[in-house]
Formats: structure tokens, C-alpha cells, sequence
């Protein structure tokens, strides 16, 4: 899991907005996209690898994946939280 000392640092890195952790819900709503293969990232590419968390930007339009307790803070790599509604 992510260090809170370590979140407080974070930002996105295209707002530079603070980001918090995503909840359990919002992760397995992820993760379920996931393995349907419907969900794309920002690239436009498909997400095929489910994630351990998320951070969601202040605004909650963006979330970053977490795998392995390493956040992927790429622009490209962010998911729109309107997919997982």
C-alpha cells in the first residue's frame, strides 16, 4: 500500500492536482472493466493488467493505476472515471 506521507507529495502530474486513494468499490469496478476488455486508457489503449489500487484526482475525472505499490503517474497511462460508470 501507499505511504500516506508519500500520497501528500503526489500530484497529477498534467493538473497538478493532489490525488487520493481510490476506494475498494471503485477498484474492483475498475478491475472488472479490466478483465471484460472494455476499458482504454487515455492513450487509447486497451488496460489489460488489473491494478492492486488508484489514485483519483481531486476533480475525479482521472485515476492513475497502482500496480505492485508503484503508481504509474503517466498522462497517457490515467482512466477516465467516466468509463466506470
Amino acid at each position: 500500500m501507499i505511504d500516506p506521507d508519500f500520497l501528500k507529495i503526489l500530484a497529477c502530474p498534467e493538473t497538478k492536482q493532489p490525488l487520493s486513494l481510490a476506494d475498494d468499490a471503485t477498484v474492483a469496478a475498475l478491475n472488472a472493466k479490466i478483465q471484460s476488455g472494455a476499458l482504454q486508457n487515455r492513450a487509447g489503449q486497451n488496460v489489460s493488467e488489473k491494478v492492486d489500487a488508484a489514485l483519483v484526482r481531486e476533480d475525479r475525472k482521472y485515476l492513475y493505476p497502482v500496480r505492485e505499490d508503484i503508481p504509474i503517474m503517466l498522462i497517457d497511462e490515467a482512466i477516465s472515471l467516466d468509463l466506470l460508470r
